[in-house]
């Protein structure tokens, strides 16, 4: 396996209670984030987004039957790739490119974790306080700006 490309895509998904749905790392437990993914080399972000969230929650964003479609936040963050985790990027790569997208779905949707140990639906404040990227919480409070 190669080294990974650092550019990424970072999902938010909530529902119509307005609950965030938090995610729980299987490599570090004290680490919850919304859907994440790094984009394979020819992919568009777009693609990625819809690629990771059947990935990781299984979930269809482009199935008729349930009527989702991914929102391009049109916002592209780039910050400092933790060290624990640089060796993935080759060397030199110090930095990610990450884009950002909403989904909403709805609540009774089957999420199947096949990344992660565990998911919460949680309001926006308890995800704000639970989130630990910092893209990941100013993605979230962007969202909550719209929603309120």
């Amino acid at each position: 396996m190669g080294f990974k490309r650092p550019e990424s895509v970072l999902v938010v998904v909530y529902n119509e209670d307005n609950q965030i749905l938090c995610l729980q790392r299987q490599d570090d437990p004290d680490f919850w984030q919304s859907i994440t993914g790094t984009m394979e080399v020819g992919e568009e972000p777009l693609v990625t987004a819809i690629r990771e969230v059947a990935e990781e929650i299984g979930v269809d964003v482009n199935s008729p039957e349930n009527g989702y479609h991914l929102v391009d936040a049109r916002v592209v963050n780039q910050y400092a790739i933790r060290k624990e985790w640089q060796y993935r990027y080759g060397p030199g790569n110090t930095v990610n490119t990450e884009y950002v997208f909403y989904l909403k779905i709805a609540k009774e949707e089957s999420i199947v974790l096949t990344e992660h140990l565990a998911y919460h639906w949680l309001s926006l404040d308890k995800a704000l306080a639970l989130l630990w990227s910092p893209s990941n919480v100013a993605a979230v409070k962007r969202l909550q700006s719209h929603l309120v």
